[in-house]
Protein backbone atom coordinates (compact mmCIF):
# COMPACT_ATOMS: atom_id res chain seq x y z
CA UNK A 1 0.00 0.00 0.00
CA UNK A 2 1.17 3.57 -0.65
CA UNK A 3 -0.58 7.00 -0.38
CA UNK A 4 1.44 9.57 -2.70
CA UNK A 5 0.43 13.45 -2.12
CA UNK A 6 1.18 15.69 -5.17
CA UNK A 7 0.93 19.26 -3.49
CA UNK A 8 3.19 22.59 -5.39
CA UNK A 9 5.88 23.97 -3.23
CA UNK A 10 5.51 27.52 -4.47
CA UNK A 11 2.55 29.49 -5.46
CA UNK A 12 0.91 26.65 -7.78
CA UNK A 13 1.98 26.53 -11.70
CA UNK A 14 4.44 24.25 -10.91
CA UNK A 15 3.77 21.41 -13.43
CA UNK A 16 1.65 19.15 -11.26
CA UNK A 17 -0.44 18.18 -13.90
CA UNK A 18 2.57 16.31 -15.74
CA UNK A 19 3.63 14.37 -12.43
CA UNK A 20 0.14 13.80 -11.24
CA UNK A 21 -1.08 12.00 -15.28
CA UNK A 22 2.04 9.85 -14.57
CA UNK A 23 1.37 8.63 -11.18
CA UNK A 24 -2.44 8.73 -12.26
CA UNK A 25 -1.31 5.78 -14.67
CA UNK A 26 -0.50 3.32 -12.01
CA UNK A 27 -3.00 4.80 -9.06
CA UNK A 28 -6.02 2.47 -8.33
CA UNK A 29 -7.63 5.51 -6.97
CA UNK A 30 -7.42 9.09 -7.55
CA UNK A 31 -8.32 12.15 -4.90
CA UNK A 32 -9.07 15.66 -5.60
CA UNK A 33 -8.96 16.59 -1.99
CA UNK A 34 -9.87 20.01 -1.83
CA UNK A 35 -9.76 23.26 -4.32
CA UNK A 36 -12.76 24.25 -6.53
CA UNK A 37 -12.64 25.28 -10.14
CA UNK A 38 -10.80 28.30 -10.08
CA UNK A 39 -7.29 26.50 -11.39
CA UNK A 40 -6.76 23.33 -12.69
CA UNK A 41 -3.87 20.66 -14.36
CA UNK A 42 -3.62 20.23 -17.83
CA UNK A 43 -3.10 16.68 -19.26
CA UNK A 44 -2.34 15.89 -23.16
CA UNK A 45 -2.63 12.10 -23.89
CA UNK A 46 -4.15 10.03 -26.50
CA UNK A 47 -7.67 12.15 -25.57
CA UNK A 48 -6.18 15.44 -26.49
CA UNK A 49 -5.64 18.58 -24.09
CA UNK A 50 -7.88 18.99 -21.40
CA UNK A 51 -7.45 21.22 -18.58
CA UNK A 52 -9.30 20.02 -15.96
CA UNK A 53 -10.35 22.16 -12.55
CA UNK A 54 -12.78 19.42 -10.86
CA UNK A 55 -12.12 15.77 -12.12
CA UNK A 56 -9.34 13.98 -10.67
CA UNK A 57 -6.64 13.15 -13.64
CA UNK A 58 -6.98 9.85 -13.06
CA UNK A 59 -10.17 9.57 -15.47
CA UNK A 60 -8.13 8.75 -18.00
CA UNK A 61 -7.65 5.31 -16.75
CA UNK A 62 -10.84 3.23 -16.75
CA UNK A 63 -9.15 1.32 -14.19
CA UNK A 64 -8.67 3.60 -11.02
CA UNK A 65 -11.37 5.53 -9.13
CA UNK A 66 -11.71 9.05 -9.25
CA UNK A 67 -12.87 10.88 -6.24
CA UNK A 68 -13.73 14.93 -5.94
CA UNK A 69 -13.23 14.46 -2.02
CA UNK A 70 -14.80 16.23 1.07
CA UNK A 71 -12.33 19.01 1.21
CA UNK A 72 -13.13 20.20 -2.21
CA UNK A 73 -16.23 22.80 -3.23
CA UNK A 74 -18.07 21.99 -6.01
CA UNK A 75 -19.77 24.39 -8.70
CA UNK A 76 -22.58 21.78 -9.88
CA UNK A 77 -22.73 23.41 -13.42
CA UNK A 78 -19.23 23.95 -14.21
CA UNK A 79 -18.58 19.75 -13.34
CA UNK A 80 -20.89 19.19 -15.66
CA UNK A 81 -19.60 21.40 -18.06
CA UNK A 82 -16.44 19.66 -17.44
CA UNK A 83 -17.62 16.14 -17.97
CA UNK A 84 -19.48 16.84 -21.21
CA UNK A 85 -16.07 17.97 -22.56
CA UNK A 86 -14.18 15.02 -21.53
CA UNK A 87 -17.45 12.56 -22.76
CA UNK A 88 -16.89 14.31 -26.61
CA UNK A 89 -13.40 13.07 -26.29
CA UNK A 90 -14.25 9.79 -25.70
CA UNK A 91 -13.34 9.27 -21.84
CA UNK A 92 -16.16 7.44 -20.05
CA UNK A 93 -16.67 8.60 -16.55
CA UNK A 94 -17.90 5.59 -15.12
CA UNK A 95 -15.18 5.70 -12.97
CA UNK A 96 -16.05 9.48 -11.23
CA UNK A 97 -17.51 9.77 -8.05
CA UNK A 98 -18.14 12.62 -5.62
CA UNK A 99 -18.06 12.94 -1.72
CA UNK A 100 -21.49 13.58 0.24
CA UNK A 101 -19.24 15.77 2.35
CA UNK A 102 -17.91 18.51 -0.93
CA UNK A 103 -19.15 21.51 -0.70
CA UNK A 104 -21.48 23.19 -3.09
CA UNK A 105 -20.26 26.76 -4.56
CA UNK A 106 -23.95 28.22 -5.22
CA UNK A 107 -24.43 31.00 -8.31
CA UNK A 108 -25.06 33.14 -4.99
CA UNK A 109 -21.41 32.56 -3.78
CA UNK A 110 -20.32 33.95 -7.31
CA UNK A 111 -22.47 36.61 -7.06
CA UNK A 112 -21.27 37.67 -3.44
CA UNK A 113 -17.60 37.00 -4.91
CA UNK A 114 -18.21 39.82 -7.74
CA UNK A 115 -19.77 42.05 -5.34
CA UNK A 116 -17.48 41.73 -2.26
CA UNK A 117 -14.67 42.49 -4.99
CA UNK A 118 -16.00 45.26 -6.11
CA UNK A 119 -16.88 46.67 -2.74
CA UNK A 120 -13.09 46.43 -1.88
CA UNK A 121 -12.39 49.63 -4.64
CA UNK A 122 -8.34 49.81 -5.17
CA UNK A 123 -8.03 47.43 -2.80
CA UNK A 124 -9.21 44.48 -4.74
CA UNK A 125 -7.76 40.83 -4.00
CA UNK A 126 -7.88 39.52 -7.54
CA UNK A 127 -10.58 37.04 -7.13
CA UNK A 128 -11.54 34.45 -10.39
CA UNK A 129 -14.55 35.88 -9.42
CA UNK A 130 -15.93 32.12 -9.21
CA UNK A 131 -17.37 31.93 -5.66
CA UNK A 132 -14.57 29.71 -4.16
CA UNK A 133 -13.99 32.43 -1.50
CA UNK A 134 -17.59 32.56 -0.40
CA UNK A 135 -18.31 29.01 -0.66
CA UNK A 136 -15.34 27.71 1.92
CA UNK A 137 -16.46 30.92 3.99
CA UNK A 138 -19.90 29.21 4.40
CA UNK A 139 -18.59 25.85 4.98
CA UNK A 140 -16.41 27.34 7.71
CA UNK A 141 -19.24 28.91 9.04
CA UNK A 142 -21.50 26.01 8.81
CA UNK A 143 -24.08 27.30 6.55
CA UNK A 144 -22.93 26.12 3.06
CA UNK A 145 -24.74 22.91 1.31
CA UNK A 146 -23.34 20.05 0.91
CA UNK A 147 -23.41 17.46 -2.58
CA UNK A 148 -24.72 15.22 -0.52
CA UNK A 149 -27.75 17.32 0.82
CA UNK A 150 -28.67 16.84 -3.38
CA UNK A 151 -29.79 13.25 -2.47
CA UNK A 152 -32.89 14.57 0.17
CA UNK A 153 -34.49 17.45 -1.49
CA UNK A 154 -37.05 18.32 1.60
CA UNK A 155 -33.51 18.97 3.84
CA UNK A 156 -32.28 20.46 0.80
CA UNK A 157 -35.41 22.90 0.79
CA UNK A 158 -34.53 23.43 4.39
CA UNK A 159 -30.84 24.08 4.38
CA UNK A 160 -31.62 26.71 1.35
CA UNK A 161 -34.31 28.72 2.93
CA UNK A 162 -31.65 29.09 5.72
CA UNK A 163 -29.13 30.25 3.96
CA UNK A 164 -30.83 32.43 1.89
CA UNK A 165 -32.33 33.83 4.63
CA UNK A 166 -28.40 35.11 5.75
CA UNK A 167 -27.20 35.61 2.19
CA UNK A 168 -30.20 37.76 0.30
CA UNK A 169 -29.30 40.53 3.00
CA UNK A 170 -25.76 40.26 2.34
CA UNK A 171 -25.97 40.78 -1.45
CA UNK A 172 -28.84 44.03 -1.21
CA UNK A 173 -26.25 45.40 1.20
CA UNK A 174 -23.72 45.50 -1.43
CA UNK A 175 -26.40 46.39 -4.02
CA UNK A 176 -27.00 43.43 -5.44
CA UNK A 177 -30.03 41.55 -6.83
CA UNK A 178 -31.76 38.91 -3.96
CA UNK A 179 -31.90 34.95 -4.79
CA UNK A 180 -34.80 33.03 -5.35
CA UNK A 181 -35.26 30.41 -3.83
CA UNK A 182 -37.81 28.27 -5.33
CA UNK A 183 -35.13 28.81 -8.94
CA UNK A 184 -32.30 28.04 -7.11
CA UNK A 185 -34.44 24.42 -5.48
CA UNK A 186 -35.04 23.77 -9.27
CA UNK A 187 -31.85 23.87 -10.66
CA UNK A 188 -30.62 21.91 -7.69
CA UNK A 189 -33.00 19.03 -8.98
CA UNK A 190 -31.37 19.60 -12.06
CA UNK A 191 -28.21 19.00 -10.35
CA UNK A 192 -29.94 16.22 -8.26
CA UNK A 193 -30.99 14.08 -11.29
CA UNK A 194 -27.26 14.49 -13.40
CA UNK A 195 -24.95 14.18 -10.28
CA UNK A 196 -27.07 11.36 -7.88
CA UNK A 197 -25.90 8.35 -8.99
CA UNK A 198 -22.50 9.51 -8.66
CA UNK A 199 -22.71 10.94 -5.06
CA UNK A 200 -21.23 8.72 -2.60
CA UNK A 201 -20.04 8.45 1.45
CA UNK A 202 -16.42 8.63 0.85
CA UNK A 203 -15.07 7.48 4.17
CA UNK A 204 -15.87 3.35 3.23
CA UNK A 205 -14.48 3.93 -0.17
CA UNK A 206 -11.26 5.20 0.65
CA UNK A 207 -10.61 2.94 3.54
CA UNK A 208 -11.64 0.18 2.18
CA UNK A 209 -9.03 1.00 -0.53
CA UNK A 210 -6.55 1.67 1.82
CA UNK A 211 -7.07 -1.26 3.54
CA UNK A 212 -6.57 -3.50 0.72
CA UNK A 213 -3.43 -2.10 -0.06
CA UNK A 214 -4.24 -0.32 -2.96
CA UNK A 215 -2.16 2.47 -4.39
CA UNK A 216 -3.83 5.85 -3.37
CA UNK A 217 -2.94 9.45 -5.12
CA UNK A 218 -3.65 12.55 -3.36
CA UNK A 219 -3.83 15.35 -6.04
CA UNK A 220 -3.22 19.04 -4.64
CA UNK A 221 -4.13 22.31 -6.56
CA UNK A 222 -2.55 25.54 -6.44
CA UNK A 223 0.76 25.77 -4.00
CA UNK A 224 1.54 25.97 -0.28
CA UNK A 225 2.80 29.22 -0.51
CA UNK A 226 -1.29 30.79 -1.14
Amino acid sequence: MAVTAVVGAQWGDEGKGRVIDYLAQKADVVIRFQGGDNAGHTVINEFGKHALHLIPSGIFNPATANLIGSGCVVNPQSLLDEMAKLEQAGVVLDNLWISTRAQMVMPYHRQLDVLEEAARGKDTIGTTKRGIGPAYADKAARSGLRMGDLLQPDWLETRLDSALATVNRKIEILGGEPVSGDELYALCMQYRQKLGPRIVDSVPLVRRAYEAGRQILLEGQLGVMR
